[in-house]
């Protein structure tokens, strides 16, 4: 049986290979012309090789294989990543419509939900445990698929989703493991490893790109150890704390899903108007911006594992008044992070707001899409209510 040693172990040995395979992972993107050309709502100017998330998968397989239990699950899964890292190596090299894309994630999700990683049971705050029925079947394929964009929306600026999924993966390995899923925890664990030791060649200035092949992997990775590591425990709690583990690409994906529906878009198109975009207009360089993103996440990640070590409940509706009140605490201190980063990111205003140009001290707006700044005439109508 799993435990946790086998997870530290698993961590290093998929952090090892990762480590060691992304050089030959962008030698074979050469080779495939898998490469990435600069383009406008892109954040580099070179071309970059975009297959390095082989090295990930190679990692996920080698380490899963030896240190998770031998059974069907574990075999779902593994069969399952390997089903998503080929939806993305087909986009990365060939270019795949959005439709194709989503019936591929979709039967990658349905290989491990077959092989018995859904719940049986919802357990609810207030309102207790259910029984989900064959319900729960189509639910985890919609989550993990979920899952699998969200993450691959957030693969735009290097080292970015390699970063979150690491802070992310260790957070849910350690809750996982305090619940006694050790076989989830020891998954996240190896997850963790594996956007680690890619990390090493992803962090900017990158020497590649995880491409889908990698995003969707680890996507796939999280979701799959947050549904057996948490939602098949009875644990009240247990149903946040995935979602407030992943709040920072969940909140990403939510703005950017609902700045293309208020403007008519489609969903699946690209756009500039994710957080590290956001933050690229308003002068903030990769590494700035991995900083606040990666110290977001961190906040996100320590209220989740708040709300699982800190005893202020026993789970039976009675509540001990000092460790609320530092639950209380922690959750505010993490509300207080996100405002702020919603401020920086300058997405409470989704329009133009004024300012002042620094180089002229002419009074204006800036575009936060484009940053670019509009002078506005002193006597222009309306401009005391615009600044």
């Amino acid at each position: 049986m799993a435990s946790t040693a086998d997870a530290v172990l698993a961590f290093i040995v998929a952090a090892a290979i990762a480590w060691l395979l992304v050089p030959y992972a962008e030698r074979l993107a050469h080779r495939l012309g898998a490469i990435d050309m600069p383009k406008e709502r892109g954040l580099h100017d070179t071309p970059m090789p975009r297959l390095s998330g082989l090295a990930i998968f190679a990692a996920i397989e080698v380490a899963g294989w030896i240190f998770l239990p031998a059974d069907g699950e574990t075999r779902s899964i593994l069969i399952g990543a390997a089903a998503i890292a080929l939806v993305g190596v087909l986009d990365d090299v060939r270019g795949l419509p959005a439709l194709p894309k989503l019936l591929g994630q979709v039967g990658a999700a349905l290989i491990p939900v077959l092989g018995g990683v859904h719940p049986e049971v919802l357990t609810l705050p207030f309102v207790g445990g259910f029984e989900l029925g064959w319900v729960t079947y189509p639910l985890t394929v919609i989550g993990i698929v979920a899952v699998v964009n969200v993450i691959n929306f957030i693969d735009g600026v290097d080292g970015l989703a390699a970063g979150v999924c690491t802070i992310a993966a260790i957070a849910l390995a350690v809750i996982a493991l305090s619940l006694d899923r050790n076989a989830a925890g020891v998954l996240a664990a190896l997850t963790a490893g594996g956007a680690l030791g890619f990390l090493r060649h992803g962090f900017p200035p990158a020497s590649s790109f995880m491409g889908d092949t990698g995003s969707n992997l680890l996507g796939y990775l999280l979701a799959t150890a947050a549904v057996q590591g948490a939602l098949k425990t009875n644990a009240v709690v247990a149903l946040v704390l995935p979602l407030v583990v992943l709040a920072v690409p969940i909140l990403d994906t939510g703005f950017v899903v609902a700045k293309r529906l208020k403007y008519r878009q489609p969903i699946y198109q690209a756009d500039r108007w994710h957080f590290h975009h956001r933050m690229a207009n308003i002068g903030f360089s990769q590494r700035r911006t991995l900083a606040y993103l990666y110290g977001w996440t961190l906040v996100m990640a320590g209220l989740a594992l708040a709300l699982r070590f800190i005893p202020y409940s026993d789970d039976r509706g009675d509540f001990d008044a000092l460790w609320t009140t530092v639950v209380v605490i922690c959750g505010m201190l993490a509300l207080a992070a996100s405002v702020y980063l919603v401020y920086v990111l300058e997405i409470l205003k989704l329009r133009r707001f004024g300012r002042v140009d620094p180089q002229t001290g002419e009074v204006g707006v800036v575009d936060p899409e484009t940053g670019e700044f509009e002078a506005i005439l002193p006597d222009e109508k309306g401009i005391s209510d615009r600044l």
